[in-house]
């Protein structure tokens, strides 16, 4: 079973992915709805935090882990990794690696939370395939709680956006990594104000193609059976908007329950 954890809804977009990527894997999913955002946090609070959910999937029987949160996988990758000796996925180095794959004249931008672009993962990342790209970032704070309180389609959400978008849109960037798993609920009007032009990664497709690619090469780590995958999700606090957002993002309705952390 894979385990996926973020700080909040936006991870069931990699949650979507893998559904399209893996159909015949069950999926256990934490949003850790009590405590996000994740982008303010400190390093220390964010590996406990990641440390804390990861404990609480393998106690669901999940047997791999999928960081799907760009600041947890900037902080916590490592520590998750030697905490718990299973197979861990972090979206990082995915995304980057999709987006010098896609770039044009390798001018590629990245946004995410404060802490995600503090970390600067992203651009050693980029710079690690390619050392002579150019990468701008810009840290975006206010579009996770926009997506949390489900403000998809609100002009204040794409005045916010243009806002965000204008130093990078002036860098002439042609490529740019949504580095934070909230942000694809708002592609469409990112795509709007970046530019038709401007290729977007989605870290959340490249995390998936990495899990397929696992799973074709450990087919004994897979599933034993024919059976479509069971999802489950899991909260660690009650919100309606979560249920509302699951069933935009995922496109259908879902049961979500308590997690007992």
């Amino acid at each position: 079973m894979i385990g996926v954890f973020d700080s909040g809804i936006g991870g069931l977009t990699v949650v979507k992915a893998l559904l399209e990527q893996v159909p015949g894997h069950d999926i256990t999913y934490l949003g850790d709805t009590a405590r996000t955002p994740y982008g303010s946090k400190s390093a220390d609070t964010i590996i406990r935090y990641s440390i804390n959910n990861t404990g609480f999937l393998l106690r669901k029987g999940a047997r791999l882990i999928v960081i799907a949160c760009n600041t947890a996988s900037s902080y916590a990758f490592e520590a998750v990794r030697e905490q718990y000796h299973l197979p861990v996925f972090e979206v990082i180095e995915p995304g980057a690696r999709q987006a010098v794959e896609r770039s044009r004249r390798l001018r590629i931008g990245v946004i995410g939370t404060r802490a995600t672009i503090a970390s600067g993962g992203y651009e050693r990342a980029i710079k690690a395939l390619r050392p002579e790209a150019k990468v701008v970032t810009a840290a975006c704070p206010l579009l996770v709680p926009l997506v949390e309180e489900g403000w998809i389609r609100k002009a204040e959400t794409a005045m916010i956006v243009r806002k965000y978008m204008h130093p990078l849109k002036t860098m002439q960037i042609d490529t740019l990594i949504l580095g934070c798993t909230h942000y694809p609920v708002l592609r469409k009007v990112i795509q709007r104000k970046i530019g038709a032009r401007v290729v977007l990664v989605d870290s959340a497709n490249a995390i998936a193609q990495r899990v397929g690619h696992y799973f074709n090469t450990h087919p004994s780590d897979g599933p034993q059976n024919d059976r479509p995958g069971r999802l489950k999700i899991f909260v660690t606090d009650t919100a309606d908007q979560f249920q509302r957002s699951a069933r935009l993002i995922l496109g259908r309705s879902v049961h979500i329950e308590l997690a007992d952390l």
